[in-house]
């Protein structure tokens, strides 16, 4: 083979290779982006109708406003935030494009030491950031029976790890809704349809700029 020739073949390879690239990112932009829930029973849904639980109304109001999404469900009743570090990667086996963190919630209402808490949640946000992987980080505040140390300790979680992490931030999952009975279902701690709906409607700008990130990232 001459030295012409042999370039003309080198050429035609890089070609090839940068068009499958080309045609690969393409079809990838073309994928819906998928978001990954990964929560507790308020993400996955505990005593709601079927499709009225957080992660299909947000994908409803997503969609709504013209976004191509997929809101995956990976809420588990009952889960500490130890249970979601420990299901963290295998949640991610799928490869989202982005992903929604609540946790907290019944680490408060076990009395479970805050600093264990932070290390876990600390542990979840550092896995989805060596990912490539942007989080919105949902916040939750401790019941106030739990007495104003472990709150103020518990509290201050969320705004630290939110801020070291450089993640999206909705400081209370459940604002404006938790102190309203209409909102809430009959246990004062899950909200109902009407609930998730105005969770879903105060989150869903900070879920359009998720979102943004998501799109960047691909």
């Amino acid at each position: 083979m001459t030295r012409r020739a042999s370039l003309a073949a080198i050429y035609a390879a890089l070609v090839s290779i940068l068009l499958a690239r080309s045609l690969t990112r393409g079809a990838a932009a073309e994928q819906p982006i998928r978001i990954l829930a990964l929560g507790d029973s308020l993400t996955q849904g505990f005593g709601l109708p079927l499709g009225s639980d957080f992660p299909a109304q947000l994908e409803r109001a997503l969609k709504a406003r013209g976004h191509d999404v997929a809101v995956i469900n990976a809420g588990v009743s009952g889960d500490t935030s130890t249970g979601g570090l420990s299901r963290l990667d295998w949640s991610l086996a799928d490869d989202p494009d982005a992903a929604i963190v609540e946790f907290g919630g019944n680490d408060a209402l076990r009395g479970i030491a805050p600093d264990v808490t932070e290390r876990n949640l600390d542990a979840m946000l550092e896995k989805l950031a060596a990912r490539g992987v942007p989080a919105l980080f949902a916040g939750m505040l401790a019941p106030r029976n739990m007495g104003p140390d472990f709150a103020a300790r518990f509290d201050a979680i969320y705004p630290r790890l939110a801020e070291k992490h450089g993640v999206l931030f909705y400081p209370f999952f459940l604002d404006g809704v938790m102190f309203d009975p209409s909102l809430m279902q009959n246990d004062g701690t899950h909200a109902n349809a009407a609930g998730v709906a105005e969770i879903v409607r105060r989150m869903l700008p900070l879920a359009e700029q998720l979102i943004t990130r998501a799109k960047a990232r691909r």
